[in-house]
């Protein structure tokens, strides 16, 4: 694609900003430390002596120590006893703090990377049946129908999704719809599609929580299309496991 991260020659005519740029000067709304909490876990240890602790980067909210979390898309629900960046205890953990937290009567093996801690009690976060997002094709050799598998980079979740329906195709600079049901989405394409995550899979919309909004598709090692998510059909989690901590916490 012209105009994605450099400025490109073949395009001498234009003079406005590329993707790159134009993506940046966007105005992010009132600060992410208002927002519910989002923490998408990079990893989870055990630590002998204090237990399971999930490992990430606050990108909205904050985490304390005492506060309830439920896990997305499981649901588990749990109380944070600690919260440490740098070997140091904190009181709160701010968007893009760097932290591990350690959390009561969760064995390791029960989370994962890809999840994402929330509060219980403000907006918690769930999986996605499906979701409809705006994506750009750059780098695909062929064409792109109903039925393509990728796989989704969206904040640290690494999953296969499958493209159920090409809703629209669009003008990328505008947003002007060009045709509805297109049959494919070809290298330059803008369109709108609808997307089932093969696995459970926690995602937002970008209006609301960007860092979870924003995804890669990868496909052939290497990223073929960048897409931000539009609409999100959340489901309940059924079976959700609730601690004993979180009981004692008044969660139900």
């Amino acid at each position: 694609g012209d105009n994605m991260i450099e400025r490109s020659t073949n395009l001498d005519w234009y003079k406005g900003p590329t993707l790159l740029e134009a993506l940046d000067q966007i105005n992010e709304p009132k600060r992410p430390s208002d927002k519910p909490l989002r923490l998408p876990l990079q990893d989870v240890y055990k630590i002998g002596g204090i237990g399971t602790v999930p490992v990430g980067r606050v990108e909205t909210g904050v985490i304390k120590p005492g506060m309830v979390v439920t896990f997305g898309p499981t649901g588990l629900t749990t109380e944070v006893k600690s919260v440490e960046m740098h070997h140091e205890a904190l009181t709160e953990a701010l968007p893009g703090d760097n932290v591990g937290f350690n959390v009561k009567n969760v064995a390791v093996k029960d989370l994962k990377r890809g999840y994402v801690a929330s509060n219980s009690k403000d907006d918690p976060a769930k999986g996605a049946a499906s979701f409809t997002s705006q994506v750009i094709i750059m780098n695909h050799p062929g064409q792109i129908g109903n039925g393509y598998a990728p796989v989704l980079d969206c904040h640290t979740s690494h999953i296969a999704v499958k493209f159920a329906e090409l809703l629209t195709k669009i003008d990328r600079r505008s947003g002007k719809e060009l045709e509805k049901e297109p049959k494919f989405l070809k290298n330059g394409d803008a369109g709108m599609v609808k997307m089932l995550p093969t696995k459970p899979m926690v995602v937002e919309t970008f209006s609301e929580y960007p860092p979870l909004g924003r995804f890669a598709v990868r496909d052939m090692r290497q990223t073929v299309a960048v897409g931000v998510i539009k609409s999100v059909d959340k489901k309940d989690p059924t079976g959700a496991k609730v601690t004993k901590a979180a009981v004692k916490k008044g969660v139900k």
